[in-house]
């Protein structure tokens, strides 16, 4: 039989695909965590423009009473509450009524603190808690918290998904006989069959999915090599600055990462597709674990 026939009817005695599987596993398994993460942070962050828009602070309302403080005055008593923060006006306003928001920066993250301007009352964080939360998860799914180490580390892992969906779809493949069963979830086989068939389906129907993430992923974290491209094949009109086919590709792997497009029901789909790599992040490592641990307990 010829290996082009094999690879039709009988892939799963290849070497190549063997090979593919092994590859395929222990990425998996090393990325499991990362996927997790970012998955969620990237499901919730679809939403990041409304949930800005919702939590979008507001100014803090003061009594007045007496004479208001001079900046010099108010910095210094932020200056006592925080010896170890150096301390500058954020915003100051023209409203009597508005608390005074003030920038510490050193000995912690950067913050935006609110003081009352009458008395020097401590009033808290400036930013609302959804706010800090929709940034730090912006931060973790960018940067995984780490700065620009922490991007390099993203791109990585951006190009092992895309290995993943790769290699993946040459897994899934079971021949020609009966390939139309493995687009299904098999609701009445046994625990292991079902989660066998439900890791095969969710990775079948998300795969393009998984690859264009993983694609797109790269990009916005190595984005040099991209315009080097696009400035190499078409290189920019210095006078007249003119559109660029490639300007415009690059934008859009961008707002296809992000479901940038199509309104609310590319966010709704971006949004609930995105989830579906912890799934099948849990019935792989399911799959490793009755596989290879057990079989190494005995």
């Amino acid at each position: 039989m010829k290996l082009t026939e094999r690879a039709l009817r009988h892939p799963q005695g290849l070497w190549l695909r063997k090979a593919l599987f092994q590859i395929h596993l222990w990425s998996g398994l090393g990325i499991g965590l990362y996927v997790v993460a970012i998955s969620i942070s990237g499901s919730v962050l679809v939403y990041r423009s409304e949930l800005r828009q919702t939590f979008n602070p507001e100014p803090r309302i003061v009594a007045v009473s007496g004479d208001r403080m001079s900046v010099d005055e108010l910095t210094d008593i932020v200056k006592r509450g925080y010896p170890d923060r150096t301390v500058s006006v954020w915003v100051d306003p023209e409203d009597p009524t508005h608390a005074v928001t003030m920038q510490l920066k050193g000995g912690g993250p950067q913050d935006q603190w609110l003081f009352d301007p009458y008395t020097g009352e401590d009033l808290g964080n400036a930013m609302p808690l959804g706010w800090r939360l929709t940034t730090w998860l912006l931060d973790l799914h960018d940067n995984l918290l780490y700065g620009d180490t922490g991007r390099t580390l993203n791109g990585v892992g951006a190009v092992l998904l895309t290995i993943l969906g790769i290699t993946g779809g040459f897994i899934w493949w079971p021949g020609v006989r009966g390939w139309w069963r493995s687009l299904m979830i098999d609701r009445h086989a046994n625990w292991r069959r079902f989660n066998w068939s439900l890791h095969s389906a969710l990775g079948f129907w998300t795969l393009a999915f998984i690859i264009l993430w993983g694609f797109t992923g790269i990009y916005l974290a190595f984005p040099a090599p991209f315009m080097a491209t696009v400035d190499y094949l078409e290189p920019l009109d210095l006078e007249t600055f003119e559109p660029r086919v490639g300007d415009a590709v690059l934008y859009w792997l961008a707002s296809l990462h992000f479901g940038r497009f199509g309104g609310w029901s590319t966010k709704l789909v971006w949004a609930i597709v995105g989830l579906v790599p912890v799934a099948i992040f849990v019935t792989g490592a399911v799959m490793w674990w009755n596989r290879v641990v057990k079989r190494l307990q005995f």
